[in-house]
């Protein structure tokens, strides 16, 4: 296993559609097993196949609710059914949340509470998770990854100004960035 490097925001693999997994081979099993080892390192609860520059469908998780119940999987050729996002402010406290691909910044994002999460594993076996709290955030975030979406195309238009003077200043949004788990410190 190894971990990958992960692609910074203007690297058209994070602002593109992903394609499809058709081949459930070898070199598949060894970029699931090099992401989870790259999301551990990082650390991060999820991470989509485009943050490691590979336009597949595919993310991985690591999570462990309040219940201490661990919620580890990938999820291939994934579908997602939300609930209704609710109205109103997103709460600064309970609702930040970050991305490896936009690191050391988090905004608060209004989600949608409940998913159902149908995909394939490694095995191309079909499964579903209906999820609540925050692993139904992660599963919308990495989700979003592989639509071309990072969580600040979805921020209001105050936080999405601020992000984007963060990401400027940061001299991101521009193909050609990356960072390395484990070497490069930018989540502090």
């Amino acid at each position: 296993m190894a971990v990958l490097p992960i692609r910074i925001t203007g690297e058209p693999v994070l602002h593109t559609i992903a394609g499809p997994v058709v081949d459930f081979d070898a070199q598949l099993r060894t970029l699931v097993d090099d992401m989870f080892e790259t999301m551990e390192a990082a650390p991060g609860v999820g991470l989509a196949a485009p943050q490691v520059g590979v336009g597949l469908r595919l993310f991985v998780y690591n999570w462990v609710d309040d219940d201490e119940v661990l919620w580890r999987g990938v999820a291939i050729n994934p579908e997602l059914w939300l609930a209704p996002i609710p109205a109103g402010e997103a709460d600064e406290d309970e609702e930040s949340e970050g991305c490896l691909s936009i690191p050391s910044e988090r905004w608060a994002l209004r989600r949608a509470p409940k998913v159902m999460l149908r995909a394939t594993d490694i095995d191309k076996k079909v499964f579903e998770i209906e999820a609540g709290g925050w692993l139904a955030r992660i599963f919308q975030h990495e989700y979003d990854h592989l639509d071309g979406t990072l969580y600040s195309d979805r921020l209001d238009h105050a936080q999405s100004k601020a992000v984007a003077k963060v990401i400027r200043k940061s001299g991101w949004g521009v193909p050609g960035q990356s960072w390395m788990p484990g070497e490069d410190d930018l989540e502090g």
